[in-house]
């Protein structure tokens, strides 16, 4: 009989549903078991050569993983309202309570380099894997970024009530401790001149960073009073906006609308409403995220078309809706 051949994904299909729903293929059992064990750095290296971002997915990750486990499953028949291993707040656990040993267990900048220069443009957790990946095997990697300091999204538009600065910078830095360099407000606007400084390869991480827009009579004019979601929570972490009206609506039903609604209670937003053409069940917001909204006193008002901006001289006075119903 031949060994069992783990290389292949589809092998943790049949055993381990939560690995297989996991995007990096995380093995949560292992790290699980180590917590267990109170093995905290030792978890939290298993999820670092995995998913990179330990402590960040700790508290950000959307949990692919937690719909797929088991223990749901398990439990169907025994309360009304099953509950899958919280995984991913075991992840932050492994996080928080490493020991100061795990920088001394991250790879070594490479002591020869290969000769071969790979630029990566942004910064986001895209290229800062690349360059983790290939520094420590002697690649000289450079990282480009529009942006004074690398991570992307990951500290542009996720508000520090859920992901504050410094466990960005630690696990960022893990990486750029591995030789790589970093060139911060740097925008590369031709790929033209940037292949003529002969890297052997570019990898382009940009990101998709831009919301929707939503084009109805009044936009125009009351613009002043209206923002685009992701735009605006960039606007926040770069301090540019640090305050908002007392009366907020949120438009949409993802997360970012959760983040636009959460964080205008946070800076001065008394009467804060999210508003959505669906259905509550049928909301793209993890359930979670839904339920965080709502524990802070945020109406979450569905089934409502959004039709028109009313304004005044300029100014954003209010909007109209349709109300719909599901057929």
């Amino acid at each position: 009989m031949q060994p069992t051949d783990i290389r292949n994904p589809d092998y943790f299909h049949k055993v381990v549903d939560c690995q297989w729903a996991c995007p990096a293929h995380t093995p949560v059992p292992e790290y699980i078991r180590l917590i267990a064990a109170g093995r905290y750095s030792d978890a939290y290296m298993i999820n670092w050569e995995s998913n990179v971002f330990p402590g960040i997915l700790g508290r950000t990750c959307d949990r692919p993983c937690e719909p797929a486990c088991r223990r749901g499953r398990v439990e169907e028949e025994n309360q009304p309202k099953p509950e899958p291993v919280a995984i991913c707040r075991l992840k932050r656990v492994a996080a928080d309570l490493k020991g100061d040993d795990v920088k001394s267990r991250m790879p070594k900048p490479a002591a020869r380099k290969n000769g071969k220069r790979i630029a990566c443009v942004g910064a986001g957790p895209a290229s800062l894997t690349v360059a983790r990946d290939l520094a420590p095997l002697g690649y000289s990697v450079t990282v480009f970024d529009q942006d004074p300091r690398a991570g992307g999204m990951i500290w542009s538009q996720i508000p520090r009530f859920r992901l504050p600065l410094e466990v960005i910078d630690e696990e960022v830095n893990y990486i750029l401790d591995l030789g790589v360099e970093f060139k911060g407000g740097v925008k590369i606007d031709s790929m033209k001149k940037l292949m003529a400084q002969g890297y052997d390869a570019i990898f382009v991480g940009s990101g998709a960073p831009r919301g929707r827009d939503l084009d109805v009579p009044g936009r125009k004019e009351a613009a002043k009073n209206i923002h685009i979601g992701i735009d605006w929570l960039s606007s926040v972490s770069f301090g540019h906006t640090t305050k908002i009206g007392k009366r907020v609506i949120v438009l949409g039903g993802g997360n970012t609308a959760m983040d636009c609604c959460r964080t205008s209670r946070r800076i001065g937003g008394d009467d804060v409403k999210v508003i959505v053409r669906s259905g509550f069940e049928e909301m793209k917001a993890s359930p979670w995220e839904k339920e965080d909204a709502q524990h802070e006193g945020i109406p979450i008002l569905n089934f409502l078309v959004p039709k028109a901006f009313l304004h005044k001289n300029g100014k954003l006075t209010g909007m109209t809706f349709e109300k719909v119903k599901a057929v």
